[in-house]
């Protein structure tokens, strides 16, 4: 008899509110709080990509806790995302319903594994155009594009280079500022 249980975003609802929580594929993952350079990548990242987006009229940018509902038992807070303005129907007043356009998850060494696995699944299950894998540790981001066959890693930039997107064309921002 299996007895594993599967949370789902009920159960998450009813978590206590002075902790960050994640549903993936109904398991339950508390998630600790980032650490100050962690938190200076996210805002060098997120800074440059929501003026990009505001001037050019695209959609909406959110940085965590911002909950994400893909599923009744996958709730995510993914640490940037991005939705495009012909999709901002998929925002409600308490969470983002379904997938975003792009994802960015900033790893850190608790939580690489579960970026790199179980997530990256989940973004690709759930639709997810694009994600972005930011390694402050390696100061790398690689990029992967979504297929019939789930991600593929399109773009790996270093410390030297620029970062660009197919989801924002004309984006460059060079990681020597996000890093």
């Amino acid at each position: 008899m299996n007895t594993t249980i599967r949370f789902t975003y009920q159960d998450y609802l009813q978590l206590p509110e002075d902790r960050q929580y994640e549903i993936v594929d109904g398991d339950l993952y508390m998630v600790p709080a980032p650490t100050p350079y962690h938190q200076q990548v996210s805002r060098n990242l997120e800074f440059p990509l929501h003026q990009y987006v505001k001037a050019h009229d695209l959609g909406e940018v959110f940085y965590a806790p911002c909950d994400v509902l893909l599923s009744e038992t996958d709730v995510v807070q993914p640490d940037l995302l991005f939705i495009a303005k012909a999709r901002l129907s998929i925002i409600t007043d308490t969470h983002i319903q379904g997938a975003p356009d792009l994802v960015i998850e900033i790893l850190s060494p608790a939580s690489e594994p579960r970026d790199r696995g179980a997530k990256q699944k989940l973004y690709a299950r759930a639709g997810v155009s694009e994600y972005w894998i930011v390694d402050p540790m390696s100061k790398t981001v690689e990029v992967f594009r979504l297929s019939e066959t789930g991600y593929h890693r399109i773009n790996h930039f270093t410390h030297s280079d620029t970062l660009h997107s197919p989801t924002f064309p004309d984006l460059a921002i060079p990681l020597s500022d996000i890093f």
